[in-house]
């Protein structure tokens, strides 16, 4: 009796799950034309951003290195 009722739960599991995903399915939309530039470019700015960080992170690494090792 313990192991019907454990698998009704997982089955009522599943079926809310497969719900909600149906309602976020149809609620989801495709951008406009200006939502997707404006999104691009935040995301290009980002990868920017994080590639210039990590292009003066390493520019100050190898002085710094050079000194510790001694190279």
């Amino acid at each position: 009796m313990v192991e019907k009722n454990a698998e009704t739960g997982f089955v009522a599991e599943q079926k809310q799950y497969f719900k909600d995903a149906k309602q976020l399915i149809q609620r989801c939309t495709k951008p406009d034309r200006r939502e997707f530039i404006q999104i691009s470019r935040a995301v290009a700015m980002g990868f920017f951003i994080m590639g210039f960080i990590g292009y003066f992170v390493k520019l100050i690494h190898i002085p710094i290195n050079n000194i510790i090792v001694g190279a």
